[in-house]
């Protein structure tokens, strides 16, 4: 009987270090990203793919190891099955401007449904999303920190070392600070909500405020106006959601100790220039004016009306856009600096409409997760990606993020972990639920204090 379970035992063992691996392997993947420069070169698009592919792949493996084909649904892939099946439909009805460009952005999208599909397969536990706080906190810290000093001491290059070949606005690893802001829209919730709720001691709590006015500091330093708005609508919702649900004076305290020090780091590195910078874009920064941005838009919604079905074709909107341009620019818009109405150029109305549906299905999901979150693991992880992805989705509007791979990978999963089912609990606090007697049955003041321990 011994010599029959060791193999068992054995393959258990290596099922779990799989799933270690597909965990903490998605992640990794996604924090690499945003040091690659955005993943906008075709080496880090590699990387990428590459290491996606790669991960699929130990995940059937996995399933091998277990002996059966165990899935975890995720009401997100259906809308992202409808939206690969108008790309295909697109290159089969010949319906792209540039197949080859479409064919290689489909492969891309393939690479963030894998990451999808393999965090829906691969984050159950409260325990998981622990230590991925931490992780993703530090490094967001971290690129802050580095995001400040080369700010201070930018000599032009990204890490002081690589000459951007079209110019921009450097500021931490992007060449455009949009997008800088854009991670850090996504990335700040995640230590802010911790800071507020009761999984985490007062002084990690207190650790995690001053990382996240780090965070947002450098956002408003970095120039980023859709990114100031992203945040200002983060803090909007939050604040919402704290007046509904009645929080105390701790929450306020801790939010006003957070905005002291936001407010004390931009005073003290920013200084005169930040009004200057929010203002209006500072001198010596090449950047579109808000009348080109105008002229982008009607002529986008021009091209748009031209094929309002299945529009131009995925990755198409660089291609086509010069033969509607009306105006004369020195730039060269390859983007609509407006993710909707990119999707609306590339993907009509079919597109535009999936896409919809996505966000609404995440919102409908994850607004029911979120009714715990100062105490539950499950709700404070899905209100800290719901606002992230509501910041990024504001800034959406006057920006191109998601046409960032490193930003549009990390956007997706985020969408996905807000969608999932809450975490499984502990084994030993599932005993302890079927044990416990029903509630009517128990003295008002047991049940008080059984509530509170729970916490």
């Amino acid at each position: 009987m011994n010599a029959s379970s060791a193999p068992e035992n054995y393959r258990r063992q290596l099922s779990v270090q799989a799933e270690r691996i597909l965990l903490y392997g998605v992640f990794g993947l996604l924090l690499f990203g945003p040091l690659a420069f955005g993943a906008v070169e075709p080496w880090s698009i590699f990387v990428v793919e590459a290491g996606s592919t790669a991960l699929f792949l130990l995940w059937i493996g996995k399933q091998g190891l277990d002996g059966q084909m165990t899935v975890r649904w995720n009401p997100l892939f259906l809308p992202m099955g409808v939206f690969s099946t108008l790309i295909v439909a697109q290159l089969v009805l010949r319906r792209a401007a540039y197949p080859h460009d479409t064919v290689a952005l489909a492969l891309l999208y393939l690479a963030y449904g894998m990451l999808c599909f393999l965090v829906a397969q691969a984050l159950l536990r409260g325990a998981q999303a622990r230590s991925l706080a931490l992780i993703v906190s530090v490094y967001g810290a971290a690129l802050a920190v580095f995001s400040l000093l080369q700010g201070i001491s930018s000599n032009g290059k990204l890490y002081w070392i690589r000459q951007p070949r079209m110019g921009g606005w450097i500021y931490g690893p992007y060449v455009n600070h949009n997008h800088y802001a854009g991670l850090m829209e996504m990335l700040v919730p995640i230590p802010l909500i911790v800071s507020l709720t009761r999984l985490a001691p007062a002084k990690v709590r207190a650790v995690a405020a001053a990382t996240a006015a780090v965070m947002v500091g450098t956002i408003f330093l970095s120039g980023s106006r859709g990114g100031m708005m992203a945040i200002f609508a983060e803090m909007v919702i939050l604040a919402a959601l704290l007046v509904k649900q009645k929080r105390g004076l701790r929450t306020a305290i801790g939010i006003g100790v957070f905005l002291a020090i936001v407010v004390g780091l931009l005073v003290w590195i920013g200084g005169g220039e930040l009004s200057k910078r929010i203002a209006t874009v500072g001198p010596g920064h090449t950047e579109l004016s808000g009348d080109i941005r105008a002229n982008i838009n009607r002529d986008g919604l021009r091209m748009f009306l031209k094929r309002p079905l299945l529009g131009w074709g995925l990755a198409s909107f660089p291609i086509v856009y010069p033969q509607f341009r009306t105006f004369y620019t020195n730039f060269f818009v390859n983007e609509a600096h407006n993710d909707y109405l990119q999707l609306l150029v590339e993907m009509g109305v079919l597109g535009f409409a999936t896409m919809a549906w996505f966000v609404v299905t995440l919102y409908s999901r994850a607004l029911k997760k979120i009714g715990n979150w100062t105490g539950e693991m499950s709700g404070a992880v899905t209100l800290a990606c719901l606002l992230g992805l509501s910041g990024i989705l504001v800034h959406s509007a006057v920006d191109f993020n998601l046409q960032i791979p490193a930003n549009a990978a990390l956007f997706y999963v985020l969408c996905t972990v807000a969608a999932s089912e809450p975490f499984v609990k502990p084994a030993r606090k599932r005993r302890a639920v079927r044990s416990q007697p029903p509630e009517e049955t128990l003295d008002p003041r047991e049940t008080l204090s059984r509530s509170a321990t729970n916490f």
